[in-house]
């Protein structure tokens, strides 16, 4: 039986579809967990339904102009991350703005649909996601993110540490804390408008939220929470993948049960045994000089 499924796996890793859906896997887990370690830092766990509704209306007005609908929703996405920055003047004003943007979102995607006789049921089939339909476009939209999100992230780790551990000292510190952020939420949202095509946008934690809370849990610095999250992300992306190409699964549930399990598990880490990077970073002697760690 192990021999059998040994070799339809081999099979149909022998497929140009297959491939592409696991080298898009593979790229998005070095970008994408990275993006989830900065929703849970900022707190705007809410990002994630706003940018569905968002790319439901780029959808829609893909549909209608004749252009490519995941395209449309690339570029609302985008605009919208950059359209609510000025509005997160606080952290609690992160999640309100995200959700005025999903009410404003749902209610024009609904809108142009409803006004344009634009088939509806053909919008929200594109919000499923089909990784094995994923074609060049997706993998160079991941493949940007793989590359954009890391590089970002290292060379401003200092800033994104003291950003993402107290806005208002990040501020006094000489942080720019306004274009910083405006740069993050567009990644954010393109990185989730992107995830949408693999894993479709109800499954989305999949590749950035799940590794992410599970990497928390497992590194002292925000730097090594990023790389713990990077290699969950792998780990997940190729284990839940093979095992819904063995059993001939839907892979975007495979993905998320096997990310949560994950989480789970590593969750069964007694708690006195981890030490938060935000408390190494509060006991930083002085908030002008942030630990060169981070």
């Amino acid at each position: 039986m192990n021999v059998l499924a040994t070799a339809d796996i081999g099979l149909m890793l022998e497929l140009v579809p297959v491939q592409r859906a696991g080298f898009a896997l593979l790229l998005a887990a070095v970008g994408l967990p990275v993006v989830g370690v900065v929703i849970v830092g900022l707190d705007i766990m809410p990002v994630r339904f706003a940018m569905m509704h968002v790319a439901l209306l780029g959808i829609a007005v893909g549909l209608l102009t004749g252009l490519d609908p995941m395209l449309c929703a690339l570029v609302a996405c985008a605009l919208a991350g950059a359209g609510v920055a000025p509005l997160a003047r606080t952290p609690a004003g992160l999640s309100g703005a995200m959700g005025l943007l999903m009410s404003m979102a749902i209610a024009a995607a609904l809108l142009v649909l409803s006004v344009s006789g634009v088939n509806a049921s053909g919008a929200f089939a594109l919000l499923w996601g089909s990784i094995l339909s994923v074609g060049s476009t997706d993998i160079v939209v991941v493949g940007v993110l793989a590359v954009a999100v890391p590089a970002l992230f290292w060379w401003r780790r200092r800033d994104l540490a003291l950003l993402l551990y107290d806005r208002e000292l990040a501020q006094c510190s000489g942080v720019p804390v306004g274009p910083l952020t405006v740069v993050l939420l567009v990644l954010v949202a393109v990185a989730v408008a992107g995830a949408i095509k693999l894993t479709g946008a109800l499954l989305v934690d999949a590749l950035t939220l799940l590794p992410a809370l599970a990497a928390r849990r497992l590194g002292k610095r925000l730097t090594t929470i990023a790389l713990w999250a990077v290699a969950i992300g792998l780990a997940v992306n190729v284990t839940g993948f093979l095992i819904a190409l063995w059993l001939d699964w839907p892979p975007g549930p495979v993905l998320v049960l096997t990310a949560g399990a994950v989480v789970l598990a590593v969750h069964l880490i007694p708690e006195r045994s981890i030490t938060s990077w935000r408390a190494t970073a509060s006991a930083s002697p002085s908030p002008a000089r942030p630990p060169s760690s981070h």
